[in-house]
């Protein structure tokens, strides 16, 4: 709290309306990006906040949002991929959030790896046990 304040004093409330911006010119950024390259449908752009959802197209049945998490922790990036609770367990989808710092740059290396690692699930398919089992495993930590 006290650290989140001090931000505010030394950002001001234009400070952070510039940062807010810049965040979710970049998720915009990304989400546009994503959803041009052809597996997968967004469920939200980040447009009000500068996070994102999307998910693998129906018909794509080769490999998983949680191969393609688990192919990206392996360059770094942090994306989770998760099913959503109770009565939606069938959808899975990644997440992609853009905080301060995140730049343009640092998007479009983001979009190179996920590019990369698409072409290869998409020659090499393989799928991840369901959630469940995966849980078992080494899973996601923030």
């Amino acid at each position: 709290m006290a650290a989140q304040y001090y931000n505010f004093i030394r950002l001001g409330r234009q400070g952070y309306r510039r940062v807010h911006q810049t965040c979710r010119e970049v998720a915009l950024h990304l989400s546009g990006e994503i959803a041009k390259m052809g597996p997968f449908e967004l469920l939200t752009e980040g447009r009000d906040l500068p996070v994102f959802a999307f998910k693998l197209r129906d018909d794509i049945s080769g490999y998983s949002v949680f191969d393609l998490s688990e192919r990206l922790r392996t360059r770094g990036w942090q994306v989770p991929a998760y099913t959503f609770p109770a009565d939606l367990t069938d959808t899975a989808v990644m997440r992609i959030v853009v905080r301060n710092g995140f730049s343009l740059d640092l998007a479009n290396l983001l979009l190179d790896d996920l590019r990369r690692h698409i072409t290869v699930l998409e020659h090499h398919p393989q799928t991840q046990p369901p959630p469940e089992i995966q849980r078992k495993r080494q899973s996601f930590k923030h």
